[in-house]
């Protein structure tokens, strides 16, 4: 059975992100009440807690600098884009931007299949092209040097 805090605990926080963060960016809820409300309202046994309370705070607070990342690497305006896509892409782009323990490649492996389990039918290769291009621009010696040893 995975513990909380292991990579499927991680895996199921990021799913609960993505619902949270859909439910802050239509609702306009305090990320503060809807952590709590998951909490109370869902099984929460196997989902690393800690990380989806850190996602819930973190990415609204850093939405504008997540956002700067995000503008330049889209060819639509932030409004076409739908709001579990703009969960996912804020997620992957904080993971990104600020969690440097976790490989580029899983970041963008964890943004398609969430966007596979939550997104419309193929939105995923839109998902895994922005943030591979978000990627080169946090990461550029990580993605380089794992694409030159790929090749």
């Amino acid at each position: 059975m995975p513990h909380a805090g292991s990579k499927h605990g991680r895996v199921r926080a990021r799913r609960c992100a993505v619902q949270g963060l859909y439910q802050w960016g239509v609702t306009k809820a305090s990320p503060r009440d809807i952590v709590r409300e998951f909490v109370a309202d869902r099984e929460m046994i196997k989902v690393d807690i800690d990380y989806f309370t850190e996602l819930m705070r973190e990415v609204p607070a850093k939405f504008n600098d997540l956002f700067a990342s995000i503008e330049p690497t889209i060819d639509r305006s932030w409004a076409q884009i739908g709001p579990v896509e703009q969960s996912i892409l804020l997620i992957g782009t904080y993971e990104l931007q600020y969690c440097e323990r976790i490989p580029w490649r899983v970041v963008l492996n964890e943004g398609v299949e969430l966007c596979k389990m939550f997104g419309p039918e193929d939105a995923h290769k839109y998902i895994n092209g922005v943030l591979e291009k978000i990627a080169r621009n946090c990461r550029p010696i990580e993605v380089d040097g794992n694409l030159t040893r790929n090749t």
